[in-house]
């Protein structure tokens, strides 16, 4: 639609170029979020900034997530204070996460976003004040010298690019760096308040929370414990978030992890690493066979590493230690993943039954890839059954099966 529309420049001769690039910036972003925020695409003039903004920001969804976690942790005490955004783009979690907050301070380095931002917010009759700047000359007082108080929450949302625009997924090398940064944040804190951290889906949570102990040169000698919240959306990991436990509550203690799908958010997930560590997985040593079903954790859980703890909660068996599929006599209602019923083996040439059937193609620790087997087998993407490789006490095996 865009493209046509850009095809269309005679037809507006009234705009300048400017105002045409702005004209076509509008309708593109506006085309492209009405799924993603639909709450901003009812509101009428509201503006929209360049393409990368746009496919970079939060959804809505995972965006209201974070507010429904800061407000449950909050609904005792009333609305807090103050809220902090030191990585504000476009404004989406500003936006939602403000709604708990009495007042919010905005910090982005980029003028333009800093202007939509200000339109945008006062559009939307929000107490947001906007600040033109870095989140490192922020926290210095070298933008603005006026003393600010301590805040309730400070949330970051650092960029995992390099300079020469390449993905990088350690913690330490995003910008802002949260960890050289965390003495300034803890600073800037009330006695209660928390750190709210958005990560990377691709991000290693284990050496993620290592690098945020708390630094040698504070007083505590604590580690500082951050709970995890690993957000997916139709089964795909959109959001890693850290949030900090208060500070008058540093302690040693297990970290809580808290795997959701929000296609699915009843289905949640939550544990401790210990509650892994002493989990049993006993192993299945039979045949898989027909009539028995396939069980997948979400994509959340998996990211999560809770391997031997889903199976210890839901009754399940594991075919091959290293298969992060698994099996079961009976079907499970409620359970937070993907499920399979067993039509039947595919085993030696079994196989070539399949030969050229429209199936949906699934390999886990499986010798082929996806669209190796489906060359293999001459197998058509679609329909409603799923042909599935996995070992099976170490051995490739294939089964036809029905997804549930």
């Amino acid at each position: 639609m865009v493209n046509d529309l850009a095809l269309q420049r005679n037809k507006y001769r009234h705009l300048s170029d400017e105002e045409w690039r702005w004209f076509l910036q509008q309708e593109e972003g506006r085309s492209r979020t009405a799924d993603k925020l639909p709450s901003f695409a009812a509101i009428e003039d509201w503006w929209y900034p360049v393409r990368l903004s746009c496919e970079q920001c939060s959804s809505e969804a995972t965006a209201r997530y974070k507010a429904a976690v800061l407000s449950s942790l909050t609904e005792e005490k009333g609305k807090k204070e103050r809220f902090l955004d030191l990585t504000g783009g476009y404004g989406v979690d500003t936006f939602f996460l403000s709604e708990a907050f009495a007042r919010t301070d905005y910090v982005e380095q980029n003028a333009e976003l800093c202007r939509i931002a200000a339109h945008n917010f006062a559009l939307a009759n929000k107490n947001i004040t906007v600040y033109n700047s870095s989140a490192e000359d922020f926290l210095s007082g070298h933008q603005s010298p006026i003393p600010r108080p301590p805040y309730s929450l400070i949330f970051l949302d650092p960029a995992r690019r390099d300079s020469h625009g390449g993905k990088v997924f350690r913690l330490e090398d995003c910008t802002p760096n949260v960890v050289s940064l965390l003495p300034s944040l803890l600073k800037h804190l009330e006695p209660d308040g928390r750190i709210l951290l958005k990560l990377s889906p691709m991000l290693d949570i284990t050496q993620a929370l290592k690098a945020l102990r708390i630094p040698s040169d504070l007083p505590s000698k604590e580690e500082m414990t951050w709970d995890v919240h690993i957000v997916a959306v139709k089964n795909e990991v959109k959001e890693i978030l850290l949030l900090s436990n208060s500070q008058c509550t540093i302690h040693n203690s297990q970290c809580t992890i808290t795997c959701i799908d929000l296609s699915r958010p009843e289905l949640v997930f939550t544990f401790t690493r210990e509650e892994e560590k002493e989990a049993l997985c006993p192993p299945f040593e039979g045949e898989l066979e027909e009539g028995c079903y396939l069980y997948e954790p979400s994509a959340a859980i998996l990211k999560a590493g809770a391997y031997r703890l889903v199976a210890a909660r839901f009754g399940l068996q594991k075919p091959d230690p290293n298969t992060h599929i698994y099996r079961s006599d009976r079907l499970i209602a409620d359970f937070p993943g993907r499920v399979w019923r067993i039509v039947r083996p595919l085993n030696g040439k079994d196989a070539q039954s399949v030969k050229g059937m429209t199936a949906n193609i699934l390999t886990r620790n499986y010798p082929l890839s996806p669209d190796q087997l489906k060359k293999k087998l001459h197998l058509r993407d679609g329909g409603t059954v799923f042909v599935i490789g996995c070992r099976v006490a170490g051995r490739p095996s294939l089964f036809l099966a029905d997804r549930l």
